[in-house]
């Protein structure tokens, strides 16, 4: 059994982050030795799942719903397929935006607003057709 401290400095969470989690139900502890929770060393695999979910962009909502089913042994592929086919999606946008900004860096027109390809770089985001980059935004709260 590990004890919350083992599973924080292994797994790289903070032992709030674990609490939390634990709430949620995506990890569950065993027992207690004192006041400390305990954890079988398998919670380590499960925190792994967690963190590629969150880096995938699952929310802590559809990891969980994921780790339910099957008993966390097997995820849902067309979830995932949809996910892949976002990343794909995000991946294309954040080009054209880096792509823009790399042009707008060294074009040689005397102002940025008097390049056409500048222009309709602004004229995009402007429509919302380019990603935001902070969390705050991408979450909709910005």
């Amino acid at each position: 059994m590990l004890e919350i401290s083992d599973v924080a400095r292994r797994s790289g969470q903070p032992a709030s982050t674990l609490r939390y989690y634990e709430e949620r139900g995506l990890i569950e502890s065993v027992g207690r030795r004192g006041l400390k929770r305990l954890f079988e060393p398998s919670v380590l695999e499960r925190l792994a799942l967690i963190a590629l979910g969150r880096a995938a962009g699952f929310s802590l909502d559809e990891i969980g719903d994921m780790l339910k089913t099957g008993n966390g042994k097997h995820a849902d592929r067309a979830k995932l397929s949809e996910k892949a086919d976002e990343l794909d999606a995000l991946i294309v946008r954040l080009t054209a935006l880096r792509d823009g900004l790399r042009h707008a860096a060294v074009c040689p027109a005397p102002s940025h607003m008097e390049c056409p390809k500048f222009r309709r770089f602004v004229s995009a985001a402007g429509h919302g057709l380019m990603p935001p980059l902070d969390r705050e935004a991408r979450r909709g709260k910005a």
